[in-house]
């Protein structure tokens, strides 16, 4: 006798959603859409805004030297340049912290460390630029002074040294100063990531611990220190305030860190000069608002382009 297995209905019931996981699943794609919908408006606006002052003149807006991109190109060189600086001394400072809390600290230390490290991006960038203007700059012009006295045929070095001390590398101290915390906070979580058993491995074979770090803990976490170092370099090209306090601007462009001569940035420009501005100079000083969209796009895009190409030799993988 032979027994015949039953066969399932094409008109099964299909499972049932629940009420909460169907509010919770279109939830998150409204909040997933809105995040483009609002990079779009903001991008709609600044291109709308900003194009009466792409082919204006002196004679137009009264801002302008000649015409919009001669007055533009000083000011992005300014941001690119202040905020290199400032990405140059926060990234090994950054990596030397987030390597002693995770690796070399006692726990209740690196503990103690890492939440006084996480309240420094709490600050607000005023604090950061009266510190910068009251203390810092005081304190490095003797530095600066020496340097441009002992190492002056070093272009960078070279010139009449500032008497205030409120430079463009002033002002990239600041900066650095203001990025550690965030890309110290996400190396410390990245290196804390890395898998134990390959940090045991390298010590096994007798390995010191700067050479097991350098094998096992930065090949994994090269990707996110990329990531994190282009998150600061994001932060360090919009910062404002801190800039505009700090920074004692003469315009042009110059690659001397210690004169009186200092290019400004575009955000700090907007700030000190918005307030001022009317007709046509509102539509200029948006315009520079747009190069800056512009160059932040472009950086976070050239991160995410590095993080991919070498995501396929990263230790995590």
């Amino acid at each position: 006798m032979t027994t015949t297995a039953p066969v399932a209905s094409k008109n099964a019931a299909k499972p049932r959603i629940r009420p909460g996981d169907r509010w919770f699943s279109a939830t998150a794609l409204f909040a997933g859409s809105m995040i483009l919908v609002t990079l779009a408006a903001v991008a709609v606006f600044l291109i709308v805004q900003s194009l009466p002052a792409l082919f204006a003149t002196n004679e137009t807006a009264s801002i302008l030297p000649t015409d919009f991109w001669d007055y533009v190109w000083p000011l992005v060189f300014g941001t690119v340049w202040a905020a290199f600086l400032a990405l140059l001394m926060a990234v090994p400072l950054s990596l030397g912290v987030a390597l002693f809390i995770t690796h070399f600290a006692p726990r209740r230390l690196a503990q103690g460390l890492g939440y006084v490290v996480d309240l420094l991006a709490a600050v607000p960038s005023v604090v950061f630029g009266l510190w910068g203007i009251l203390v810092l700059a005081p304190a490095v012009q003797p530095a600066y002074a020496w340097l441009s006295d002992n190492l002056g045929f070093i272009p960078l070095f070279a010139g009449d040294v500032s008497a205030t001390g409120r430079t463009i590398f002033t002002a990239a101290i600041v900066l650095a100063v203001m990025v550690v915390p965030i890309i110290t906070a996400i190396c410390r979580e990245i290196f804390l990531q890395t898998p134990v058993l390959h940090e045991e491995a390298a010590l096994a074979l007798g390995a010191t611990r700067w050479e097991m770090i350098r094998m096992a803990v930065l090949p994994f976490g090269r990707s996110g220190i990329v990531s994190a170092s282009m998150l600061g370099l994001g932060r360090a090209l919009g910062e404002t305030m801190a800039v505009a306090m700090v920074l004692s601007v003469s315009g042009g462009v110059t690659f001397r860190l210690f004169t009186s001569d200092n290019p400004n940035t575009i955000a700090a420009n907007i700030a000190l000069s918005f307030p001022e501005a009317y007709g046509l100079n509102i539509n200029v000083l948006i315009a520079t608002g747009l190069v800056l969209f512009v160059v932040t796009f472009a950086v976070n895009a050239l991160a995410r382009w590095i993080v991919n190409r070498r995501k396929d030799f990263s230790g995590a993988n």
